[in-house]
């Protein structure tokens, strides 16, 4: 069987459509397969859009409450209550093509995969403004897009949370998703997925991209604003600096700070000022506030305060 988990918080519009484009998946009749939408907390019409779902697709959709703010919170809680032995991952604000589910999850019935990750693309007259270069692809991050090619084969780096699949055996070894990571109302700070997925990379397991599992992903009007990408880049870079710490062979710090991201900083800072072109330049300009994110977090972790009270990483009631 396989659980389709949706993890929601306030957009009861988006998620409709969201909704909609599930129900309207073809599997194959021997597969049995259920929705399960976790609302973590919102305070719209959230429930009412899915208890309708529930009514018109009886035995298909069930609806989960999940009151802690934060998405791995809900994520967790959504792995708990799935009936099936492979879940499926989809945001509330994509739509899937009819043929996702059965593409991205075929290969994970016989256990020669761990998990898989398919391609997320941006609406069909997305048009970037001219300081937003697609080649420099970790941009793509960014607009929550991920597009590898049209040739599937092995993943060597982890798929994203709103077009990925893995076996629930996989959360049951290796824990399920770090509540200091992933979004909540009081932090952007996000990577809650790409961290499973690297965890599960360093284990040795195999990872399947699957291109034809396809999830179209809106890019609204904000998240092609300058200030909205440098946001972003600097919480990645406290995000970054959770996952993996501060960089290896560091020996000398300034103030706090390693003196090797004090280098990088100047690094960057000089490319930034010599780049001619507007989006190097404003690449460098990300890179740099991705390097602030490292600096403001390597003083956060440092701080008596965070020393006394480190970070719980793992949900009590996680599947293992």
């Amino acid at each position: 069987m396989i659980t389709v988990i949706l993890c929601t918080y306030n957009r009861d519009v988006a998620l409709g459509k969201a909704l909609e484009s599930v129900a309207a998946q073809k599997v194959l009749d021997s597969v049995a397969w259920e929705v399960l939408v976790v609302d973590n907390n919102s305070k719209d019409q959230t429930r009412a859009v899915v208890e309708d779902f529930c009514r018109r697709y009886p035995g298909r959709f069930r609806y989960l409450f999940e009151p802690r703010p934060g998405k791995s919170y809900a994520l967790n809680a959504g792995i708990r209550e799935a009936r099936g032995q492979v879940l499926a991952f989809i945001d509330d604000d994509v739509t899937a093509e009819p043929d996702w589910l059965q593409n991205l999850t075929f290969g994970l019935h016989s256990g020669e995969w761990a998990g898989a990750g398919g391609r997320i693309l941006p609406p069909g007259d997305f048009s970037p403004p001219r300081w937003l270069s697609l080649k420099y692809r970790h941009w793509l991050g960014t607009l929550a897009l991920f597009d590898l090619g049209t040739q599937p084969g092995n993943l060597t780096e982890p798929p994203f949370g709103t077009n990925m699949a893995y076996r629930r055996e996989v959360f049951e070894r290796y824990d399920a998703f770090r509540l200091d990571l992933g979004p909540r109302p009081d932090s952007e700070i996000r990577g809650e997925d790409t961290e499973f997925g690297a965890r599960i990379l360093a284990a040795g397991l195999r990872l399947r991209y699957e291109p034809a599992a396809v999830v179209h992903h809106p890019v609204p009007e904000h998240r092609l604003q300058k200030k909205y990408f440098l946001a972003w880049w600097f919480d990645k870079g406290r995000s970054d600096l959770r996952e993996f710490g501060v960089p290896p062979n560091t020996s000398y710090f300034v103030a706090g700070i390693p003196l090797l991201l004090l280098r990088r900083s100047v690094t960057w800072a000089l490319r930034w000022m010599f780049a001619v072109s507007p989006a190097r330049r404003f690449f460098c300009n990300s890179r740099l506030r991705w390097l602030a994110g490292q600096i403001v977090e390597t003083r956060r972790r440092r701080s008596p305060a965070c020393l006394e009270s480190p970070i719980v990483t793992k949900d009590p009631a996680s599947p293992r």
